[in-house]
């Protein structure tokens, strides 16, 4: 079926809509959202963020990490004149700017990040942040999970007493 009518809009926006490419043949809306296939690893939860006990690695930057199956993510908050120093790790990270503003630097780019701003930092690309006269609030998703924050979240199940009870 060639490009043409209600399909063209979504072909075009997934890129299918091309002389060289027929047109989807099934909706993609109703594939995206399909029922069918696999069987859950895990029961659903919900999280309350404010009940997981902060992680302050550096005075004014608290973290607090969710843990999913295969991914991790981290509510985070900077205090006003706190800094996250350059670094780099193994994992994949995206940065979303929740509320306020801090200076991000991404392999020596350096941008003032505001809410809804988003930075994608690959596994060992130089980075860190600071905040100047405001606060930050961001998440950063980790794939795989972040090591460090691993323990982090280890340590609360442990004191939670048991793995379901973990808020994290």
């Amino acid at each position: 079926m060639p490009c043409g009518g209600a399909r063209v809009t979504v072909a075009m926006r997934f890129g299918h809509c091309r002389p060289d490419r027929p047109a989807f043949e099934e909706n993609p809306v109703t594939s995206h959202f399909s029922e069918g296939g696999g069987t859950p690893t895990a029961p659903g939860r919900y999280v309350d963020v404010d009940a997981i006990e902060p992680v302050e690695f550096v005075p004014g930057l608290e973290f607090r990490p969710v843990l999913g199956e295969r991914t991790m993510t981290n509510f985070v908050h900077f205090e006003p004149h706190t800094e996250a120093p350059m670094h780099q790790h193994e994992e994949e990270q995206i940065v979303i700017v929740l509320d306020g503003e801090f200076e991000f630097e991404l392999d020596g780019d350096v941008r003032t990040m505001k809410k809804g701003d988003v930075a994608v930092v690959p596994p060992w690309v130089p980075h860190g942040a600071r905040t100047k006269d405001t606060r930050c609030d961001e998440v950063d998703v980790f794939n795989p999970p972040r090591k460090t924050l691993l323990e982090h979240a280890a340590a609360q199940r442990t004191a939670a007493g048991a793995p379901d009870a973990n808020p994290v």
